[in-house]
């Protein structure tokens, strides 16, 4: 029995395959090429190939035939529907961020986290007609990037956030110029003292935003709720304003979340083997 057929061996690349599946989810809308799959996780491009096709197979993920990049499949959308009446927390925020839109007339957003990374689940449009497109559905940056992706990093035990930093710090420096981990790390602190986070324009200029945490029924982090717009929409006195309305809203939806104990029950820490 070698490696490959031992249940060791084989465990392993159960891991290293559902960890290729995340991480084709968060390259979903543009897709990630093998060289980029390679190049994220540091395995060889024989296993990545071999792994990939495995999840091909099963229809988990598909390859664009003019591209040829890599995106989540027709039954990763199928298991996704089947999820969520268990851990449906967008059917527990959708009224509020609806109700935020409508009172504010600036786009709402549910983000989770997922390992060292916040990823948008929803975004709600207002009615305003100079709109901020820094953040849609599916998009995904390093932890405390934007202002719901740092209310989550804020909302995390001191020695977790940083070791999400020094883990996102090559990342931060290449791709973030305006918010190196110092920078981040000033605003994190702000976060914590405040309970909302800013996003002064540091990811896109002109594109602010506010964001507060959400925890479940026994304290764990599920989320975060966001707002996004314009820097003239984000000056005093109008920006207290939206953060004791994204605060009102948020207690709200932690109030619902407490008779849906199902929903982010999950630690909010990343499982072993999250990253291959």
């Amino acid at each position: 029995m070698d490696e490959q057929d031992s249940p060791l061996g084989g465990a392993q690349s159960v891991d290293r395959a559902l960890a290729l599946l995340s991480l084709i989810g968060q390259h979903s809308a543009a897709g990630i090429t093998l060289s980029g799959l390679v190049a994220e996780t540091g395995l060889n491009k024989a296993t990545v190939r071999r792994l990939v096709l495995a999840l091909m197979r099963a229809r988990l993920v598909e390859q664009s035939e003019t591209t040829r990049t890599y995106h989540l499949g027709e039954e990763a959308y199928l298991l996704g529907l089947l999820a969520q009446d268990r851990h449906g927390l967008l059917s527990q925020t959708i009224d509020s961020l609806q109700r935020l839109a409508r009172a504010t007339g600036d786009a709402a957003f549910l983000s989770v986290r997922r390992g060292r990374y916040s990823v948008c689940l929803h975004r709600e449009e207002g009615t305003h007609p100079i709109r901020t497109y820094a953040l849609m559905p599916g998009g995904h940056h390093p932890l405390g990037v934007g202002a719901g992706s740092l209310a989550l990093l804020a909302a995390l035990p001191a020695a977790e956030a940083e070791a999400v930093l020094a883990s996102n710090h090559a990342e931060l420096i290449s791709n973030y110029p305006r918010l190196p981990p110092e920078t981040l790390r000033a605003y994190l602190e702000q976060t914590r003292v405040s309970g909302v986070a800013l996003n002064p324009g540091l990811i896109f200029e002109d594109s602010w935003g506010l964001g507060v945490a959400l925890r479940g029924q026994q304290g764990q982090l599920v989320g975060a709720v966001s707002l996004a717009a314009i820097e003239s929409r984000m000056k005093e006195p109008r920006r207290s304003e939206l953060a004791q309305k994204l605060q009102a809203e948020a207690r709200l939806i932690e109030t619902r979340l407490a008779t849906a104990p199902n929903i982010g029950r999950q630690n909010s820490r990343p499982r072993k083997g999250n990253t291959p």
